[in-house]
């Protein structure tokens, strides 16, 4: 599957480089490209390739409280976290052009693939499953940003492209839905695929994604039953936490059974994005995309308890001991080491007047928070190019969401909590009763606990800025300043606990909930409308 990434294939006509000696027209083209199985298959290729990327996948960290972003990288996140982005925003305008891209594709493949002659019936139906799969998706992304949006499943024409209207976003997620529902039966489980199809959508895949949707609208009598398909039967696919939390984050780590949907990389098909998020002794490159001081506070102790509360242990002083174990394998702070490209050990010093001073927040090109992500680096990577796979959605994920819906209806105990929470806690190398035992309590007390193991588990992985959104506690975790580490000198303008305050955020409730629809596409389709509190 990562070898057939490499074919990218146009979005308004699909032809392959093998018939660049044949006349260009439009209607040959479309009767010469749909020759055989593997003219339907690269067309496809080019579907998985327009799923997502890289940028998202990392920059949507920060928007939410998990991450900021120096300068305007990632498309001007940085202006959207903080509250200070019109409908002409970079960031805004790529996810609109982009999922549409997308979905043309998509189409494309769909409204095409009968013109294949003498096509086996079973790959034909699996190739139109995954398209309605990823088609799926990208509305699922467009609905979430942008609400109400334009839909459509044919191959709309320029001119009606200017005149079409949005439709409600209720409608699009039945239809999101009902796709998933249907197209599920047609696609192999994660252990029927050959070697050669490792990355392929999956059965698992499209009630995972089912669930998902379903969590964002609290739909949790559906989410449960979506995720005992995948919690309690081996016949949807057969998933399982792997062992080593850090592994699954590694190339060798690829390709596990824990791995639901992944984004597809490697082949010639790389990112470069952690020179942007490592320390740059170790990336030679800036360092603009790191983690928050909330971020940081929010990792439970080894007992299980917040920092904040009574008998947790935490000193502020030596804040980096006894903490959750997946912390140090996401995050890197003052005094951690880490092995760089070229096999040295180094230890990242992020203090001001640290001696060296490269990597400390007092040092311009380093990380303005004192603190750094590790998790996905790929020290394998030639020229910090990375070929490593970045999942999408995980059965830890599955796990929480079932364990999340539950005790939305009340009903999270003992049981519920070790196949979900403890499980996860446990692979993480917890050993404390305190934080792998069953607290009890109500449904209200057991619900920061679940969110909190969410943000955990899931951090650095795009999840964050949806889960604050659905929650509807964005404006809550937004409308605060973006904090690093705590210093004792320096020029540094900080909070009254001595924290350095990196950047003021503003998120209005209601208006930010929802993207403005981008200046371009209005301009060019007078039916579009506009997001309420947006002009």
């Amino acid at each position: 599957m990562k070898r057939s990434l490499l074919i990218i294939l146009c979005i308004t006509a699909l032809f392959s480089c093998r018939k660049l000696e044949q006349p260009n027209t439009r209607e040959f083209t479309e009767a010469a490209y749909w020759r055989d199985a593997q003219d339907a298959l690269d067309a496809l290729a080019s579907c998985y390739e327009n799923m997502s990327n890289d940028f998202y996948y990392f920059g949507n960290e920060a928007l939410s409280d998990n991450g900021y972003v120096a300068g305007g990288g990632f498309n001007g996140v940085s202006l959207v976290a903080g509250g200070s982005y019109d409908p002409a925003n970079a960031r805004v305008r790529s996810e609109w052009s982009y999922r549409y891209a997308c979905i043309r594709k998509c189409n494309l493949v769909i409204l095409n693939i009968d013109k294949v002659p003498s096509m086996d019936e079973t790959l034909k139906k699996r190739i139109i499953s995954e398209a309605r799969f990823i088609r799926a998706y990208s509305y699922f992304e467009m609905t979430t940003w942008f609400g109400d949006v334009p839909f459509f499943t044919n191959l709309i024409s320029i001119d009606e492209s200017k005149t079409i209207a949005r439709t409600p976003k209720a409608t699009i997620i039945a239809f999101i839905l009902k796709e998933l529902s249907e197209l599920r039966n047609d696609l192999p489980t994660n252990v029927q695929y050959a070697e050669k199809d490792r990355g392929r959508i999956t059965k698992g895949a499209a009630i995972a994604l089912s669930a998902k949707v379903r969590l964002y609208n609290g739909e949790w009598e559906e989410v449960k039953k979506e995720c005992e398909l995948l919690i309690n039967s081996t016949a949807n696919g057969t998933y399982t936490l792997v062992d080593n939390y850090a592994n699954l984050f590694k190339v060798s780590g690829e390709f596990n059974n824990e791995v639901i949907l992944d984004l597809q990389y490697g082949g010639g098909r790389t990112f470069s994005t952690q020179r942007s998020f490592l320390p740059q002794t170790v990336a030679l490159l800036r360092s603009t995309l790191v983690p928050t001081q909330d971020l940081v506070d929010d990792y439970i102790m080894l007992n299980g308890k917040g920092i904040k509360e009574a008998g947790s242990g935490y000193n502020e002083n030596d804040p980096y001991t006894n903490r959750d174990p997946r912390f140090n394998l996401t995050i890197l702070h003052h005094g951690s080491t880490i092995t760089d490209f070229e096999n040295k050990v180094q230890t990242i010093l992020t203090l001001p007047g640290s001696n060296p001073s490269t990597n400390s927040v007092d040092d311009q090109g380093a990380s303005p928070t004192g603190y750094y992500f590790q998790k996905h680096y790929d020290v394998t990577a030639p020229n910090y190019n990375s070929g490593l796979n970045l999942p999408m959605i995980r059965f830890a994920d599955v796990l929480l969401m079932y364990a999340e819906a539950v005790n939305e209806l009340g009903g999270l105990d003992a049981a519920i909590w070790n196949k979900t929470v403890r499980a996860i806690r446990i692979r993480a190398k917890f050993t404390d009763a305190g934080a792998t035992e069953f607290p009890g309590g109500t449904k209200d007390q057991l619900r920061p606990i679940i969110r909190r193991e969410r943000r955990a588990e899931l951090v650095f992985e795009g999840i964050r800025a949806f889960d604050i959104r659905r929650w509807k506690i964005a404006e809550a975790v937004l409308n605060v300043p973006v904090r690093g580490i705590k210093v004792s000198s320096g020029a540094f303008n900080k909070d009254p606990n001595g924290y350095i305050i990196v950047e003021n955020r503003r998120f209005e409730n209601p208006k930010h909930y929802l993207w403005p629809v981008p200046t371009f596409e209005r301009d060019q389709n007078k039916n579009l409308g506009q997001n309420p509190g947006w002009q």
